[in-house]
Order: C-alpha cells, then structure tokens, then sequence
C-alpha cells in the first residue's frame, strides 16, 4: 500500500505562483511514475504533469510552458511549480503514483487551487 499527502494549495490572483508537493510513502517499488491529475469543477479529470524514474517528463498542453514538474528521489516527494496561472487552472489537483511493475496506481487526497481573475 502507498500514501499519498499533498501540500500547498492555495488562493491566487490570475499570474501567480502556486507550488504543490506530495510525500510518498508505504510500499514504494521502482520502475515509478509520478504526477499530477487535476479535476474542475462540473469537468472530467485531466491528466496535467507526468515525471518518470529517469527524470523524463511530460505536460498537458494546457500547462506546458508554465507549470514544472520535478522530484526528491531521497524523500519520495513530487513538486508542482505552476506560474502564470490564469482562473481556468482552478481545481482539485492529485498527486499520483504508477507503480509499473505491479499495475497499480494510487493517489492522494486532493488540494484545492483557486485562480481569481
């Protein structure tokens, strides 16, 4: 079993700066892919911001360019740095974790971000 604990949601003015972290911990086994789901309101989740063993990673359109995602090998802990962020970036964002070998994916309880214009 993995858990997940997200931190750093927050309230912010259109062309802010929000950073999100998640902690990992439990039965964390290599290869792993980490990131961040987000969820609006009334709108199916999107998958946002992807970083894989290697350092490898991967966007959203929607967030390429001004969201950064990075991580802590040693502390098993995903960062989100999102700039720029305008009001439709608004949602529950989710740390998430693949664990490739075992197929299984898990993810944390959520943070709110809140983007006014």
């Amino acid at each position: 079993q993995v858990q997940l604990v997200e931190f750093g949601g927050g309230s912010v003015q259109a062309g802010g700066s929000l950073r999100l972290s998640c902690a990992a911990s439990g039965s964390i086994t290599s290869p792993k892919v980490m990131g961040w789901d987000r969820q609006a309101p009334g709108k199916h989740s999107e998958l946002g911001s992807l970083i894989a063993g290697d350092g490898a990673t991967d966007y959203a359109e929607s967030v390429k360019g001004r969201f950064t995602v990075s991580k802590d090998n040693a502390k098993n802990t995903v960062y989100l740095q999102m700039n720029s962020l305008q009001p439709e970036d608004r949602a529950v964002y989710y740390c998430n974790i693949k664990l490739i070998l075992e197929l299984r994916n898990y993810w944390g309880q959520g943070t709110q971000v809140n983007v006014s214009s």
